[in-house]
Parts: C-alpha cells; structure tokens; sequence
C-alpha cells in the first residue's frame, strides 16, 4: 500500500482525490490537510509515503511547505515521503521552484485520473515524473543556455562510457517516459530499466530523471525542441 497524504486549500479538491484514490487498491489515503503548515504537521506525523501537494494555499505556500518537509524531517530512521506537486498552474517559476524545493514531480490537476495515479506510483517508488508538458517546457527553458546546471562544459566525455542501451534508455527518459513505459518500448523489465536509469545517473554524475532530460538535449541526443 502506498501511504498518500494530500494538500490542497480547497476541500472539493481533496475529496475529489481522496476519492480516486481510495477506489484503487494499492493507495491508503491518511491525512488531508488544507494548508502548507498543517500539510508539515501532518507529514512530521503520519509519515506518508506520498505528500500530493498544491502549489498555491494560505500561508505556507506547497513549495515552501515542501522544502521543510524535506529538509527538516524529524524520524532519521523513516524514510522520508516524496512529494508530488500537483497544481492548475503550468508556470516555469513552479516547476523550477518545485524541484529546488526536492519534489519529486510535478502534475497538473487536469491530468486524467490514471495518470495522476501512475504519477504517485512512480514517485514513490523513488522516481522522477513531470507531466509531458512541463517536461518539453523545461527543456525548452534550458535550450538556449550553457549547461551551467550540470556544471560542465560541452558533451560530457562519460556519455561515451555509456552502451548503446543504456542511450536507447537516456533517449526514452528524455522524452518524458516512465520506467513501465521504457520497459514497453525496449522489451525489457521494469527492474532492467530501473537499474540502468540508476546506472546512468551514477556515470554522468546527475541527481534525477530532469538532469538527464536537459543532458540529453544539450548533448544532442534529441534535437531542442522547436529546432
């Protein structure tokens, strides 16, 4: 069971997911919380697997309410949760600021109920998801600049350390796609390309999934978009 804690300011919103939620087996919906504060309280007590986090709530705002989840979490020896942003605003300032925060993905709430679903499974299971368009609207954020954000220059000589499959998973990774959806595409398991994701980002150095997305368009890899 993956153990989802939800925020959101307004309560039709959490009824709503709680709702979806509930009705699959693999979630547990154990708190609800209305605002960033109560949304830290809570997570400092229940101890979620999940926090799905508005961005936009009085008070402390999700990002804020995220940042301390994370960098204050009180149980050393608990894990602690992975927070998915899910928002109606499909604004660059959130998604940078979501991730600076360590959210783990970002969605938006007109995303279907499958998606959103897949979404908190694959961020609990320790994984990066952003919604198709963010991910093209960050690469396209970070096309025209130096990769200052990896903080080398050029192509990185470990992309060559990498086999050819390992690239084919780089490519995929780039375009958006989850680790089930990899394993479809180049019929492999879902352990198989876990591991290589895993892989490649010990090789070239890189923190997550959107690390790996930018490297591969500034490597050339895939072309930027709008080019």
């Amino acid at each position: 069971m993956i153990r989802v804690l939800i925020a959101d300011d307004q309560a039709l919103v959490r009824a709503a997911l709680t709702a979806m939620l509930v009705r699959r087996a693999d979630f547990d919906v154990v708190g609800e919380a209305e605002d960033g504060a109560r949304a830290v309280a809570l997570a400092f007590e229940l101890k979620p697997d999940v926090v799905v986090m508005d961005v936009r709530m009085p008070g402390l705002t999700g990002v804020e309410a995220t940042a301390r989840i994370l960098a204050e979490w009180p149980h050393p020896a608990h894990p602690r949760p992975n927070v998915l942003v899910l928002t109606t605003f499909d604004l660059d300032e959130y998604v940078h600021a979501a991730l600076r925060a360590g959210a783990g993905g970002f969605m938006l709430k007109n995303s279907s109920p499958e998606q959103l679903a897949e979404a908190i499974r694959v961020v609990a299971a320790g994984e990066s998801m952003l919604a198709p368009s963010v991910t093209r609207r960050l690469i396209g954020a970070f096309a025209a600049v130096p990769p200052a954000l990896l903080d080398r220059p050029g192509r990185p000589p470990a992309l060559a350390a990498l086999t050819q499959r390992e690239l084919d998973v780089l490519v995929l990774v780039a375009k958006g796609l989850s680790n089930a959806q990899i394993a479809g595409e180049l019929e492999l398991s879902e352990a198989g390309v876990k591991s290589r994701v895993n892989r490649i980002l010990t090789r070239l150095g890189l923190e997550n999934r959107v690390q790996a997305a930018v490297l591969a368009y500034d490597s050339g890899l895939l072309p930027l978009p709008g080019r």
